[in-house]
């Protein structure tokens, strides 16, 4: 057996871990750092999520030097949203013509890959990585066991040890050491739904190069987006428990609701496409580097942290906390001291938060109101479409949050509490469809219905307090 040392070992080449690697090359160091980057397999992943990266994702890959990984993967540039209630779209444009792109999520790996290859002091290595090595007198995480994939078919090699000072695991969402890092600072990931795929051929879309939300009756929200010339990603968001005849609620429920344009292509798909799902985990992110955690090793990426991918903001995330770790590693002496690692992971924790946790809050409180369960849930929903149609800053404040162009959990709160407000001014002004027949007649409240639309402005506002304050609080706690 033969063993390798490096400055940093970096487990999983895939967005946070390419990133990361890109980055600490570039640190200015009187000796440039070895980095070790491990990655199960290099072939182009097929993956149904993290196929859209927002303008802030991209503003992040300029700053770290990347945004050439943009160029020649068949990229679509992507100037805002649509989101359609009840057959009737409102226009959600980035501001200030800023732009995010969408693309197949293996294409921007591979280009990520090359980057990462090409970057001095990197080493890409095909390998499984099964075990972290851990000092037994101290319980310091030393680096990493692994398998080397065996060279033209051939059967795999033993296990070879990679030794570091520092250890970083971006394994992705189905994480194997999020438990061995964490120890018991560590949450366990939450699944409300499942995100269930399709590609559709030559689709016309209700918005052209634009993410488009359809909000239906009974299910989640539906996202559609074009990913190629000729391909655009169909995501539909079921609840659980899945029901057991998939492909039969989509085309009973849902195709049925969504825009004409798009009906006959996803028919087409689900006639000919397997359907893929995955499914929308949230995970809170915990400090690391305290007395609860491995030393000589943290988590970076959707191993450590994730959100609903209803606003397409787990890369621009991920970017961004390489950026801010690229800085504050940069004044690190000596990786190996975790006296200073740890400070550095104190700071980088809470320096993220203005930017992450307004995504990652976000992405929940939308996803809880576009999958409206329950009638107050319904009031907010409405209020929140008929709050993006007065436009102007009620528009520009909202997608420059999503857009990680902004960064203001406080002009988050102010927005999502003037939801509420102004769906509750829309239940006691605004017509709504009375009486049972096939065709809904629309009528304002009477003076009479003033008394119980009282009590319901209650449950409303309760409800839109029991969405928020509880993420606000997961993402600000300090223990």
């Amino acid at each position: 057996m033969w063993s390798s040392s490096y400055d940093v070992v970096i487990v999983g080449a895939g967005i946070a871990g390419c990133a990361l690697a890109h980055a600490l090359s570039s640190l200015q160091r009187t000796k440039p750092l070895r980095i070790c980057l491990l990655e199960r397999s290099l072939a182009e992943p097929d993956r149904i999520v993290g196929e859209l990266l927002q303008p802030g994702g991209i503003i992040a890959l300029q700053k770290l030097g990347m945004e050439s990984c943009l160029e020649d993967i068949g990229a679509v540039p992507e100037r805002g949203y649509c989101v359609v209630l009840d057959g009737k779209p409102v226009h959600i444009p980035y501001p200030d013509s800023y732009e995010g792109c969408s693309f197949h999520h293996g294409r921007l790996i591979q280009a990520l890959r090359a980057k990462a290859k090409q970057a001095p002091g990197v080493e890409v290595i095909e390998a499984t990585v099964s075990e972290l090595i851990e000092c037994p007198l101290s319980g310091r995480i030393l680096g990493v066991r692994a398998t080397r994939k065996g060279e033209d078919g051939a059967a795999p090699v033993e296990k070879e040890p990679f030794f570091a000072d520092l250890t970083v695991v971006a394994d992705g969402c189905f994480s194997n050491f999020r438990g061995k890092v964490m120890g018991k600072a560590g949450l366990k990931p939450e699944a409300k739904s499942h995100f269930v795929a399709l590609l559709l051929e030559d689709t016309t879309l209700p918005m052209q190069n634009h993410g488009n939300v359809v909000l239906v009756k009974g299910h989640g929200p539906v996202l559609l987006y074009q990913i190629s010339e000729h391909d655009t990603r169909l995501l539909i968001d079921l609840k659980n428990p899945l029901p057991s005849d998939i492909k039969g609620v989509i085309t009973s429920e849902i195709v049925p609701q969504l825009p004409a344009s798009v009906q006959l292509s996803v028919t087409n798909a689900l006639a000919k496409d397997r359907l893929r799902r995955m499914p929308n985990s949230f995970l809170s992110p915990s400090e690391q580097g305290g007395r609860h955690t491995k030393e000589g090793v943290f988590l970076l990426g959707d191993s450590w942290n994730m959100r609903h991918p209803l606003t397409g903001g787990g890369m621009t995330v991920a970017f961004n906390d390489v950026v801010v770790l690229r800085d504050l590693l940069g004044g690190v002496r000596n990786l190996a001291d975790w006296r200073e690692i740890s400070a550095v992971l104190h700071r980088w924790h809470w320096r993220r938060k203005q930017f992450a946790s307004t995504i990652n809050i976000l992405s929940l409180a939308l996803y809880d109101l576009f999958g409206a369960e329950g009638e107050a849930l319904g009031v907010l929903r409405t209020g929140c479409f008929k709050y993006f149609e007065l436009g102007g800053d009620c528009i520009r404040g909202p997608v420059s949050l999503l857009a990680g162009i902004e960064q203001s959990t406080a002009l988050l709160f102010r927005h999502f509490f003037a939801v509420a407000f102004y769906s509750i001014w829309v239940m006691f002004t605004h017509p709504r469809p009375v009486g049972g027949g096939a065709k809904p007649v629309y009528a304002a409240p009477r003076l009479d219905e003033y008394p119980a639309l009282c009590a319901k402005c209650v449950q409303v506002f309760w409800t839109a307090c029991v969405v928020f304050l509880p993420l606000l609080w997961a993402e600000f706690r300090w223990w």
